[in-house]
């Protein structure tokens, strides 16, 4: 009988399971704070537009590295799941960040909740979605073959909310271009990544490395 031979365990490590879509961030946290042993492990980005397949594909990269770490955290919000992530998570018993979604763990609560408040047809951009707007928005929605179905798809909305993880004059400009294309309002908002860092110290992060 032939054996199987499983990769040893690295307990200094913290396995990280990540949205592509905040690889970046999560990459210059990690810089930041000397995180070395953070082990980054991203799923497509494009399962921001797919949210019912981010329970399953978790669920996948969980088994798979299981045997790799004596902790593991996943690096997403709900994210539009309805709570089915949470399930996978509790079967597991590993932790995610806190919130509902990317908008909310960038900006804090109080803050998602006063713009959405102050106008409930907001659509929000991150740094990363500025970035790949074409391919995630325009060419995710068929918006580039179909046009017509722009005002299907954001005929509710009334304004963009830029939610700005670094101060890039450059992204700006192409944020404001992102709420041109929509015909929508256009705003800024500067988050930086301390809500990021709250969440993940909230993990107990750096207590995992000690």
């Amino acid at each position: 009988m032939t054996s199987v031979t499983r990769p040893a365990k690295t307990p200094s490590t913290v396995g990280v399971i990540a949205c592509g879509a905040i690889a970046r961030e999560l990459t210059a946290l990690a810089q930041l704070n000397n995180w070395n042993q953070l082990k980054l492990h991203c799923l497509p980005a494009e399962l921001h537009n797919h949210p019912d397949d981010i329970p399953a594909s978790v669920a996948n990269k969980l088994l798979e590295l299981g045997d790799r770490y004596e902790h593991l955290f996943v690096a997403y919000a709900d994210c539009g799941t309805g709570g089915r992530l949470d399930a996978v998570l509790q079967d597991h018993g590993v932790a995610r960040l806190p919130g509902a979604h990317c908008y909310e763990f960038f900006s804090s609560k109080a803050l998602f909740d006063r713009l959405m408040e102050e106008e409930p047809g907001t659509f929000f951009l991150t740094d990363f979605l500025v970035r790949h707007f074409d391919r995630l928005v325009i060419k995710g929605l068929g918006l580039d073959r179909y046009p017509q179905l722009l005002e299907q798809f954001f005929g509710h909305y009334q304004r963009v909310v830029y939610l700005a993880q670094t101060e890039d004059d450059k992204l700006l400009a192409q944020a404001q271009a992102c709420a041109h294309r929509l015909d929508l309002k256009f705003s800024y908002q500067f988050t930086g990544y301390r809500n990021l860092q709250a969440g993940l110290d909230q993990l107990e992060v750096l207590q995992w490395q000690n």
